[in-house]
């Protein structure tokens, strides 16, 4: 584990509208809803990008424990805060790094100019800019949806619901205004997240009931990588 990043505690629940709607209503009472979302809610629209043999899919089937997983990420489709990520899971830790790109930038990864991201400063687009020249990291797919977020300050808990998930099949333009996301699940589920550092009170996990759930991988980039036409369904 790199101890100059910082993990965190993640765990991933599929569940459907009834148990949404009690969990919500008893988070209401206890947590208090993100200073970012406006009526408790944002949009999140990520584009995922794969390298040539499609690592972060494959690796993500097979269950590897150690992975990564590049993206850049918009909310509420706005232009005015963009940024590429990279998300690390080791085991039930995930990690984040993030550097802030402008429009102009994200056009010029968009048209194959991956000199852009040659900035040594930098080390994030230094790593992408290798990765895009020598493993053929490209854009796959489009991942949009609806995040309603709860935080708690102690154990640094947050908890997410991850509404109406949606692709946008062979899209690769996260800001085109004709983007028409078709739905990647059914309408009646919902993806759950519960993220902390050390521990998660008792009361919130008495709220949750996190032991009456189903854990799931529930990983939107795999759901949504598989609407894609040229996908070999010997692979999963």
């Amino acid at each position: 584990m790199d101890t100059n990043l910082k993990y965190r505690h993640e765990l991933k629940f599929l569940i459907n509208r009834q148990q949404y709607f009690i969990l919500r209503q008893r988070l209401t009472n206890l947590m208090d809803y993100d200073r970012h979302a406006l009526n408790g809610e944002y949009r999140i629209r990520s584009l995922y990008f794969d390298d040539i043999d499609n690592s972060a899919l494959h690796e993500k089937l097979g269950g590897i424990r150690q992975r990564c997983k590049y993206r850049i990420r918009i909310y509420n489709e706005q232009d005015n805060v963009i940024h590429f990520e990279k998300k690390i899971k080791l085991n039930d830790y995930v990690a984040k790094v993030k550097e802030r790109i402008t429009f102009d930038m994200y056009r010029s990864i968009l048209t194959g100019d991956f000199q852009i991201l040659h900035i040594p400063e930098k080390p994030l687009l230094m790593e992408l800019y290798q990765q895009m020249n020598h493993r053929l990291l490209r854009p796959k797919v489009i991942v949009d949806y609806v995040r309603e977020p709860f935080v708690f300050p102690n154990g640094n808990v947050r908890i997410t619901f991850d509404k109406e998930l949606r692709t946008g099949l062979h899209a690769v333009d996260i800001f085109d205004p004709d983007l028409k996301p078709v739905p990647a699940i059914g309408d009646r589920l919902i993806i759950l997240e519960v993220k902390y550092d050390e521990f998660v009170p008792e009361t919130i996990r008495a709220a949750l009931q996190l032991e009456g759930l189903s854990r799931q991988s529930a990983s939107k980039y795999v759901i949504c990588r598989k609407f894609l036409k040229e996908n070999s369904w010997e692979d999963y």
